[in-house]
């Protein structure tokens, strides 16, 4: 009980020494004798204040950083994602302009030439039984295609229709081994045959049936047409001659012609449905190859 009251009287004696310190600092400002002891004081706890800050702030960082990486981390998914669709926005418009230049392209040699196309876009490369080169349309009866049908782009000729499904068709490509479409030189009136050698589309051989008729690289070559244009119309573009092998004693001559299509990266075509009237004469080939 005594200690009780001890503690009392010296926690009273304390509070009064205190506050008559507060006092006599107040009244005294600049002048005060305890200027030196707050200077001190100020001078040890601001050191202790620096030295635990520099303790405390890593721990504190380390802490905000766990706190907030569940949504850095759904930030960075977010903006992969936005990116990403961005990415395929600019893709998909390239895509379309292309497509759209392909398709103009088509159209005004369709125009020239005289003859009436349904536009198609290839879907698929796909092989068929006895065929090795062949692609597949989003286009079929029910858009007026029929099998044995010419297939052009805006370049030059691709291939027949051989199948047609209501909404889809396949195509046998011009390069395909088992492929023959009856040819002409364009300068002239000699015919032969074109054949696909394979070569993933990059070359085809033009069977020339006239032994004595001059053949040299850079001839045109243009399609020379089938019975009631089927399967193929007559004066389509077909390539330009690369090459001529040497067949001594044969009563053919041999070329190899780059086709005008690009037969390995197919995209927009056109099935002919209705034949030209007359025979075009492949006055195209020769604007292709001045720009080539």
């Amino acid at each position: 009980m005594r200690d009780t009251r001890r503690a009392r009287l010296i926690l009273g004696l304390l509070l009064a020494a205190a506050l008559v310190l507060v006092t006599v600092d107040h009244r005294a400002r600049g002048g005060s004798p305890l200027t030196t002891l707050r200077e001190i004081g100020s001078w040890a706890f601001g050191g202790v204040q620096t030295a635990m800050s520099h303790v405390v702030r890593p721990i504190g960082d380390f802490v905000s950083m766990v706190t907030s990486a569940p949504s850095a981390h759904e930030r960075i998914e977010r903006l992969s994602e936005e990116n990403a669709k961005l990415r395929t926005e600019l893709s998909g418009n390239r895509l379309d302009r292309g497509r759209s230049e392909e398709l103009r392209r088509l159209l005004g040699t369709a125009g020239t030439a005289g003859y009436r196309v349904v536009p198609a876009q290839v879907i698929a490369r796909r092989g068929l039984p006895g065929f090795e080169d062949a692609v597949e349309l989003d286009v079929g009866t029910r858009d007026g295609v029929r099998p044995e049908m010419t297939v052009v782009n805006g370049e030059g000729l691709v291939g027949r229709v051989v199948q047609a499904g209501s909404g889809t068709s396949t195509v046998v490509l011009l390069s395909d081994p088992a492929s023959a479409a009856g040819a002409r030189l364009e300068r002239g009136n000699e015919i032969g045959v074109v054949q696909g050698v394979g070569e993933q589309g990059r070359l085809v051989r033009f069977k020339l049936l006239d032994a004595t008729a001059t053949l040299a690289p850079g001839d045109r070559v243009v399609s020379f047409g089938s019975h009631r244009g089927a399967p193929y119309i007559p004066g389509v573009p077909i390539g330009v001659i690369e090459r001529v092998e040497a067949t001594p004693g044969e009563l053919t001559r041999i070329g190899y012609a780059k086709p005008y299509a690009d037969l390995t990266a197919l995209n927009v075509v056109g099935v002919v449905v209705e034949a030209p009237k007359r025979d075009p004469r492949g006055a195209a080939p020769a604007e292709r190859d001045r720009k080539r």
